[in-house]
């Protein structure tokens, strides 16, 4: 029988907040890239349906390798993959900062994806390792602080340097500071409890139905950080980073709830009502009329249903998932997730540059809502 006077374990602590750490300055380095890199293509001369492409193929790279990167990490060891990836990082950064033709970005986005899918799957596999097995959830629900925290502060300074400096001291700064990620990274635990995978391994068939919802939501989400902020620079507003920052402040709020409120035994069940709260969010930015204010409202309502699908999937693989095939199953999240949003910023795009703004976020919103059914599904098994 248990005890229930025995305080609940600790959350907060050394290993965990490294880990945080990790993610944040991984977020808050990358949303500076992404809504910079579509503007510096438009510069060497690009269309605004063909300045998603670069968008496209990292996610591409990212989605690829995540099939494999997830089991290397299973089988080499996460510190050693995250330290590996970081360096990668921070050599893509470098040679963008340079690069004055299309084509240099999009021969780079390909393996830039592919580090990228690396950094984050063995990330979220360390994180798995420090988070007491009874308060997954709320682990899962704070750790997710620190994704957000760098989608609120990156695009702002990415969009500023930008608009004062060009990207070229983006690229150069977000370098050395992919350089800090990798030391900071050696640091982090040698190995989980559970010891490594024997060989390379592909994860079970409880991974392929969350996988397929985050590909429906990801659908949605793909034009978001290459087309928002040119949308606002297109209607005048004074705040470019507008969504992706209100979006970020949503994840947030929702986070700081669900902490205080509690998942219960079952937090799954919370999916359907967070994957229709995220795409209210996408009809309203199709849907209201005026700017500033139609960018911050739907991005806070999309933020705040969106954020909580990752953090529910999340859990519910850790409950089902053997530990040593975390890195397999995690990565093959971020492929259909990363699909997902490689083919939506490509699909939308040319929606986008053909048509309207509002007419993709329009057909994001249905791609989303597509996946309405096996979110119910998954909420009941």
């Amino acid at each position: 029988m248990t005890d229930l006077s025995l305080p609940k374990p600790r959350l907060i602590t050394r290993q965990f907040a490294l880990v945080w750490a990790l993610t944040f300055v991984t977020f808050f380095a990358a949303f500076q890239l992404f809504p910079t890199v579509p503007l510096r293509l438009r510069e060497l001369g690009g269309s605004l349906a063909e300045s998603g492409r670069f968008m496209s193929l990292f996610t591409l790279g990212s989605a690829l390798g995540a099939l494999f990167t997830g089991p290397l990490g299973d089988r080499v060891g996460h510190r050693r993959l995250v330290i590996a990836c970081a360096v990668l990082f921070a050599g893509f950064l470098g040679a963008y900062a340079v690069i004055s033709t299309r084509w240099g970005f999009y021969l780079l986005a390909f393996p830039h994806g592919i580090a990228w899918s690396g950094l984050l799957t063995a990330t979220m596999a360390s994180i798995a390792h420090v988070l007491p097995d009874d308060r997954r959830a709320d682990g899962l629900s704070l750790f997710g602080l620190a994704s957000p925290g760098g989608v609120i502060v990156g695009p702002l300074l990415g969009l500023w340097i930008f608009q004062r400096w060009g990207f070229a001291p983006i690229g150069g700064y977000l370098a050395l500071l992919f350089l800090l990620l990798g030391a900071l990274a050696t640091i982090l635990p040698e190995d989980h409890p559970h010891g490594r995978a024997e060989g390379f391994q592909w994860p079970d068939a409880t991974v392929f139905a969350p996988s397929l919802v985050l590909f429906c939501v990801a659908l949605g989400y793909g034009a978001l950080g290459t087309y928002t902020a040119q949308e606002a620079l297109a209607l005048g507003m004074p705040l470019p980073s507008a969504f992706l920052s209100s979006m970020a402040v949503g994840m947030v709020l929702m986070r700081l709830a669900m902490l205080r409120r509690g998942f219960g035994k079952r937090p799954i069940r919370k999916l359907p009502a967070m994957l229709l709260g995220a795409v209210a969010g996408l009809a309203l930015l199709a849907s209201l009329p005026g700017g500033t204010t139609r960018h911050v409202v739907s991005a806070l309502l999309y933020g705040a249903g969106y954020s909580m699908m990752h953090t529910l999937i999340n859990a519910r693989l850790l409950e089902s998932v053997d530990p040593r095939r975390r890195g397999a199953a995690f990565g093959t999240l971020l492929f259909a997730f990363d699909a997902g949003i490689g083919l939506g910023s490509f699909s939308l795009g040319w929606v986008i540059g053909h048509h309207s703004y509002r007419l993709g976020w329009a057909l994001g919103a249905l791609a989303m809502l597509a996946a309405l059914p096996l979110a119910l599904k998954l909420s009941r098994d």
